[in-house]
Protein backbone atom coordinates (compact mmCIF):
# COMPACT_ATOMS: atom_id res chain seq x y z
CA UNK A 1 0.00 0.00 0.00
CA UNK A 2 1.51 3.29 -1.11
CA UNK A 3 1.79 6.02 1.51
CA UNK A 4 2.47 9.75 1.52
CA UNK A 5 4.07 11.94 4.17
CA UNK A 6 3.46 15.69 3.97
CA UNK A 7 5.67 18.07 5.93
CA UNK A 8 3.91 21.39 6.38
CA UNK A 9 5.39 24.78 7.18
CA UNK A 10 3.60 28.09 7.52
CA UNK A 11 4.43 29.54 4.11
CA UNK A 12 6.43 32.13 2.25
CA UNK A 13 6.00 34.72 -0.50
CA UNK A 14 6.78 33.41 -3.96
CA UNK A 15 9.21 36.28 -4.53
CA UNK A 16 10.71 39.18 -2.55
CA UNK A 17 8.46 41.71 -4.25
CA UNK A 18 5.72 43.94 -2.92
CA UNK A 19 3.02 42.22 -4.96
CA UNK A 20 4.09 38.71 -3.91
CA UNK A 21 4.37 39.73 -0.26
CA UNK A 22 0.98 41.43 -0.41
CA UNK A 23 -0.61 38.28 -1.84
CA UNK A 24 1.00 36.14 0.87
CA UNK A 25 0.05 38.46 3.73
CA UNK A 26 -3.51 38.73 2.43
CA UNK A 27 -3.99 34.97 2.60
CA UNK A 28 -2.10 34.53 5.88
CA UNK A 29 -3.69 37.38 7.80
CA UNK A 30 -7.19 36.60 6.51
CA UNK A 31 -7.17 33.28 8.36
CA UNK A 32 -9.55 33.50 11.31
CA UNK A 33 -7.24 31.19 13.27
CA UNK A 34 -4.37 33.65 12.90
CA UNK A 35 -6.28 36.84 13.73
CA UNK A 36 -9.33 36.65 16.00
CA UNK A 37 -10.27 40.32 15.82
CA UNK A 38 -13.94 41.01 14.84
CA UNK A 39 -14.07 40.49 11.08
CA UNK A 40 -15.21 43.87 9.80
CA UNK A 41 -12.76 45.72 12.00
CA UNK A 42 -9.89 43.49 11.00
CA UNK A 43 -10.61 43.64 7.26
CA UNK A 44 -10.57 47.43 7.44
CA UNK A 45 -7.17 47.32 9.18
CA UNK A 46 -5.82 44.65 6.83
CA UNK A 47 -6.81 46.32 3.56
CA UNK A 48 -6.49 49.91 4.72
CA UNK A 49 -3.22 49.78 6.66
CA UNK A 50 -1.32 46.49 6.73
CA UNK A 51 -1.38 45.42 3.08
CA UNK A 52 -0.61 48.82 1.50
CA UNK A 53 2.00 49.95 4.04
CA UNK A 54 3.51 46.77 5.45
CA UNK A 55 3.93 44.88 2.17
CA UNK A 56 6.68 47.14 0.74
CA UNK A 57 8.63 47.07 4.04
CA UNK A 58 8.38 43.30 4.34
CA UNK A 59 9.40 42.89 0.69
CA UNK A 60 12.58 44.89 1.35
CA UNK A 61 13.32 42.68 4.35
CA UNK A 62 12.88 39.55 2.24
CA UNK A 63 15.22 40.97 -0.39
CA UNK A 64 17.95 41.09 2.25
CA UNK A 65 17.60 37.42 3.20
CA UNK A 66 16.54 35.78 -0.12
CA UNK A 67 18.87 32.86 -0.89
CA UNK A 68 19.30 30.37 -3.72
CA UNK A 69 16.40 32.05 -5.56
CA UNK A 70 13.98 31.30 -2.74
CA UNK A 71 13.24 32.16 0.86
CA UNK A 72 15.28 30.60 3.69
CA UNK A 73 12.11 28.97 5.04
CA UNK A 74 11.44 27.10 1.81
CA UNK A 75 15.12 26.38 1.16
CA UNK A 76 15.83 24.74 4.53
CA UNK A 77 12.40 23.07 4.75
CA UNK A 78 12.94 21.37 1.38
CA UNK A 79 16.47 20.29 2.30
CA UNK A 80 15.10 18.85 5.54
CA UNK A 81 12.43 16.86 3.68
CA UNK A 82 14.95 15.64 1.12
CA UNK A 83 17.23 14.44 3.89
CA UNK A 84 14.42 12.58 5.66
CA UNK A 85 13.37 11.00 2.36
CA UNK A 86 16.86 9.53 1.96
CA UNK A 87 16.78 8.13 5.48
CA UNK A 88 13.35 6.56 4.97
CA UNK A 89 14.44 5.10 1.65
CA UNK A 90 17.49 3.55 3.27
CA UNK A 91 15.61 2.11 6.27
CA UNK A 92 12.48 0.96 4.40
CA UNK A 93 13.68 -0.04 0.93
CA UNK A 94 10.63 -2.19 0.28
CA UNK A 95 8.04 0.42 1.18
CA UNK A 96 6.36 2.78 -1.28
CA UNK A 97 6.51 6.11 0.53
CA UNK A 98 6.29 9.53 -1.08
CA UNK A 99 7.48 12.61 0.84
CA UNK A 100 6.40 16.15 0.04
CA UNK A 101 6.73 19.67 1.44
CA UNK A 102 3.61 21.84 1.55
CA UNK A 103 2.83 25.31 2.84
CA UNK A 104 -0.34 26.35 4.61
CA UNK A 105 -0.18 29.74 2.88
CA UNK A 106 1.25 30.40 -0.55
CA UNK A 107 2.84 27.82 -2.82
CA UNK A 108 2.91 24.79 -2.75
CA UNK A 109 -0.49 24.41 -1.10
CA UNK A 110 -1.71 21.49 0.97
CA UNK A 111 -4.53 20.97 -1.53
CA UNK A 112 -2.16 20.68 -4.51
CA UNK A 113 0.13 18.36 -2.57
CA UNK A 114 -2.73 16.06 -1.56
CA UNK A 115 -3.99 15.97 -5.15
CA UNK A 116 -0.51 15.03 -6.35
CA UNK A 117 -0.07 12.24 -3.82
CA UNK A 118 -3.51 10.75 -4.42
CA UNK A 119 -2.96 10.88 -8.17
CA UNK A 120 0.29 8.98 -7.57
CA UNK A 121 -1.69 6.20 -5.88
CA UNK A 122 -1.17 6.97 -2.19
CA UNK A 123 -3.87 5.41 -0.01
CA UNK A 124 -2.55 6.58 3.37
CA UNK A 125 -1.38 10.07 4.26
CA UNK A 126 0.50 11.43 7.27
CA UNK A 127 0.67 15.18 7.88
CA UNK A 128 3.54 16.56 9.94
CA UNK A 129 3.27 20.29 10.73
CA UNK A 130 6.71 21.74 11.46
CA UNK A 131 5.51 23.46 14.64
CA UNK A 132 6.97 21.79 17.75
CA UNK A 133 4.57 23.56 20.13
CA UNK A 134 0.85 23.41 19.40
CA UNK A 135 -1.09 26.62 18.82
CA UNK A 136 -4.47 27.26 17.26
CA UNK A 137 -2.76 29.98 15.20
CA UNK A 138 -0.47 27.47 13.48
CA UNK A 139 -1.20 23.78 14.03
CA UNK A 140 -4.98 24.10 14.20
CA UNK A 141 -4.90 26.29 11.09
CA UNK A 142 -3.17 23.43 9.29
CA UNK A 143 -5.78 20.98 10.59
CA UNK A 144 -8.54 23.27 9.29
CA UNK A 145 -6.98 23.31 5.83
CA UNK A 146 -6.56 19.53 5.73
CA UNK A 147 -10.23 19.13 6.58
CA UNK A 148 -11.21 21.69 3.94
CA UNK A 149 -9.27 19.72 1.35
CA UNK A 150 -11.00 16.46 2.22
CA UNK A 151 -14.44 18.08 2.56
CA UNK A 152 -14.36 18.55 -1.23
CA UNK A 153 -13.58 14.88 -1.90
CA UNK A 154 -15.91 11.91 -2.05
CA UNK A 155 -13.17 9.27 -1.62
CA UNK A 156 -11.13 10.26 1.45
CA UNK A 157 -7.92 8.33 2.14
CA UNK A 158 -6.89 7.08 5.55
CA UNK A 159 -4.97 9.94 7.15
CA UNK A 160 -3.38 10.99 10.41
CA UNK A 161 -1.41 13.92 11.68
CA UNK A 162 1.04 14.93 14.37
CA UNK A 163 -0.35 17.49 16.80
CA UNK A 164 2.92 18.59 18.46
CA UNK A 165 6.34 17.19 19.29
CA UNK A 166 7.83 19.53 21.87
CA UNK A 167 8.01 16.73 24.47
CA UNK A 168 9.99 14.42 22.21
CA UNK A 169 13.35 13.69 23.79
CA UNK A 170 14.97 13.76 20.35
CA UNK A 171 13.65 17.29 19.75
CA UNK A 172 15.03 18.65 23.01
CA UNK A 173 18.31 16.83 22.47
CA UNK A 174 18.60 18.24 18.94
CA UNK A 175 18.19 21.75 20.37
CA UNK A 176 20.73 21.00 23.08
CA UNK A 177 23.17 19.61 20.54
CA UNK A 178 22.90 22.78 18.45
CA UNK A 179 23.64 24.93 21.52
CA UNK A 180 26.57 22.76 22.61
CA UNK A 181 28.03 22.84 19.13
CA UNK A 182 27.74 26.62 18.99
CA UNK A 183 29.38 26.96 22.40
CA UNK A 184 32.22 24.64 21.41
CA UNK A 185 32.94 26.77 18.34
CA UNK A 186 32.30 30.27 19.70
CA UNK A 187 32.48 30.05 23.46
CA UNK A 188 29.60 30.48 25.88
CA UNK A 189 27.67 33.66 26.59
CA UNK A 190 26.59 34.97 29.97
CA UNK A 191 22.92 34.13 29.37
CA UNK A 192 20.90 31.91 27.03
CA UNK A 193 17.68 33.56 25.85
CA UNK A 194 15.06 31.28 24.31
CA UNK A 195 12.84 33.46 22.12
CA UNK A 196 9.54 31.91 21.03
CA UNK A 197 7.06 33.39 18.57
CA UNK A 198 4.37 35.19 20.48
CA UNK A 199 0.57 35.02 20.31
CA UNK A 200 -2.06 37.29 21.90
CA UNK A 201 -2.48 36.70 25.63
CA UNK A 202 -6.23 36.37 25.09
CA UNK A 203 -5.66 33.26 22.97
CA UNK A 204 -4.10 31.50 25.95
CA UNK A 205 -6.86 32.71 28.26
CA UNK A 206 -9.35 31.08 25.87
CA UNK A 207 -7.55 27.74 26.04
CA UNK A 208 -4.60 27.73 23.64
CA UNK A 209 -1.87 25.53 25.23
CA UNK A 210 0.97 27.26 23.36
CA UNK A 211 2.43 29.14 26.33
CA UNK A 212 2.58 25.97 28.42
CA UNK A 213 4.26 24.12 25.56
CA UNK A 214 6.87 26.87 25.21
CA UNK A 215 7.57 26.86 28.95
CA UNK A 216 7.92 23.07 28.93
CA UNK A 217 10.33 23.27 26.00
CA UNK A 218 12.47 25.91 27.65
CA UNK A 219 12.60 24.11 30.97
CA UNK A 220 13.47 20.79 29.32
CA UNK A 221 16.25 22.37 27.27
CA UNK A 222 17.69 24.16 30.31
CA UNK A 223 17.67 20.90 32.26
CA UNK A 224 19.33 19.01 29.40
CA UNK A 225 22.03 21.68 29.17
CA UNK A 226 22.48 21.68 32.95
CA UNK A 227 21.66 25.39 33.30
CA UNK A 228 20.59 27.00 36.57
CA UNK A 229 17.83 29.61 36.76
CA UNK A 230 20.28 32.51 36.41
CA UNK A 231 21.76 31.22 33.17
CA UNK A 232 18.69 31.22 30.93
CA UNK A 233 15.31 32.80 30.37
CA UNK A 234 12.34 32.74 28.02
CA UNK A 235 10.75 35.50 25.96
CA UNK A 236 8.25 36.04 23.12
CA UNK A 237 8.79 37.89 19.85
CA UNK A 238 6.94 39.11 16.74
CA UNK A 239 3.93 40.79 18.33
CA UNK A 240 1.51 42.63 16.06
CA UNK A 241 -0.98 45.35 16.94
CA UNK A 242 -1.84 47.00 20.24
CA UNK A 243 -3.32 44.04 22.12
CA UNK A 244 -1.30 42.44 24.90
CA UNK A 245 0.71 39.43 23.76
CA UNK A 246 2.55 36.80 25.77
CA UNK A 247 5.28 38.31 27.90
CA UNK A 248 8.10 38.96 28.52
CA UNK A 249 8.67 40.52 25.10
CA UNK A 250 11.97 39.64 23.44
CA UNK A 251 12.92 43.17 22.41
CA UNK A 252 12.32 44.61 25.88
CA UNK A 253 14.07 41.64 27.51
CA UNK A 254 17.18 42.11 25.41
CA UNK A 255 17.30 45.84 26.17
CA UNK A 256 16.89 45.15 29.89
CA UNK A 257 19.67 42.56 29.86
CA UNK A 258 22.04 44.93 28.08
CA UNK A 259 21.27 47.76 30.49
CA UNK A 260 21.77 45.38 33.43
CA UNK A 261 25.33 44.73 32.29
CA UNK A 262 25.08 41.53 30.26
CA UNK A 263 27.75 41.87 27.58
CA UNK A 264 27.57 38.51 25.82
CA UNK A 265 24.12 37.09 25.03
CA UNK A 266 23.25 33.81 23.29
CA UNK A 267 19.82 33.67 21.62
CA UNK A 268 17.95 30.61 20.35
CA UNK A 269 14.51 30.39 18.68
CA UNK A 270 13.16 26.90 19.58
CA UNK A 271 9.68 27.37 18.06
CA UNK A 272 11.06 27.79 14.53
CA UNK A 273 12.03 24.59 12.73
CA UNK A 274 14.01 26.48 10.08
CA UNK A 275 15.29 29.99 9.43
CA UNK A 276 12.77 32.59 8.32
CA UNK A 277 12.18 36.33 8.35
CA UNK A 278 11.44 36.27 12.09
CA UNK A 279 14.75 34.65 12.99
CA UNK A 280 17.12 36.32 10.51
CA UNK A 281 15.70 39.81 10.05
CA UNK A 282 13.93 40.28 13.38
CA UNK A 283 16.14 38.45 15.89
CA UNK A 284 19.61 38.59 14.30
CA UNK A 285 18.80 42.01 12.83
CA UNK A 286 16.51 44.30 14.84
CA UNK A 287 16.85 42.65 18.24
CA UNK A 288 20.60 42.33 17.74
CA UNK A 289 20.77 46.09 17.22
CA UNK A 290 18.72 46.77 20.36
CA UNK A 291 21.20 44.79 22.43
CA UNK A 292 24.25 46.60 21.09
CA UNK A 293 22.64 50.04 21.21
CA UNK A 294 21.91 49.59 24.92
CA UNK A 295 25.36 48.51 26.05
CA UNK A 296 25.65 44.88 24.99
CA UNK A 297 28.76 43.80 23.14
CA UNK A 298 28.20 40.33 21.65
CA UNK A 299 24.78 39.20 20.45
CA UNK A 300 25.22 35.60 19.28
CA UNK A 301 22.29 34.11 17.40
CA UNK A 302 22.27 30.29 17.44
CA UNK A 303 20.74 29.06 14.15
CA UNK A 304 17.59 26.94 13.90
CA UNK A 305 17.85 23.19 13.47
CA UNK A 306 17.30 23.66 9.71
CA UNK A 307 18.45 20.59 7.72
CA UNK A 308 20.96 19.37 10.32
CA UNK A 309 21.53 15.67 10.83
CA UNK A 310 19.92 15.84 14.28
CA UNK A 311 16.81 17.49 12.81
CA UNK A 312 16.57 14.90 10.04
CA UNK A 313 16.87 12.14 12.62
CA UNK A 314 14.10 13.72 14.69
CA UNK A 315 11.76 13.94 11.70
CA UNK A 316 12.58 10.37 10.71
CA UNK A 317 11.69 9.25 14.25
CA UNK A 318 8.38 11.14 14.11
CA UNK A 319 7.49 9.35 10.86
CA UNK A 320 8.38 5.84 12.06
CA UNK A 321 5.13 5.02 13.86
CA UNK A 322 3.13 5.93 10.76
CA UNK A 323 5.39 3.92 8.45
CA UNK A 324 5.36 0.84 10.68
CA UNK A 325 1.59 0.65 11.20
CA UNK A 326 0.13 -2.64 10.03
CA UNK A 327 -1.05 -2.08 6.52
CA UNK A 328 -3.94 -4.53 6.85
CA UNK A 329 -5.64 -2.06 9.20
CA UNK A 330 -6.06 0.32 6.29
CA UNK A 331 -6.92 -2.01 3.45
Amino acid sequence: MKSGIVFINLGTPAAPTTSAVRQFLKQFLSDRRVVEVPRLIWLAILYGIILPFRSPRVAKAYQQIWMNDTSPLRYFSQRLVDGVAKKIGAHYPGEEIELRLAMNYGQTSIADTVDELLAAGCERLFFLPLFPQYSATTTAAVHDEINRVFSRRRDIPQWSWLRNYHRQVAYVEALAQSVRQYWSEHGRGERLLMSFHGIPKRNVELGDPYQRHCEETAAALATTLGLNDNEWQLSYQSRLGKAEWLQPYTDKTVIALAMAGVKKLDVLCPAFAVECLETIEEIDGEVHEYFVENGGEEFRYIPCLNDSEAHQNLMFLLCKSFIEEKTHLFS
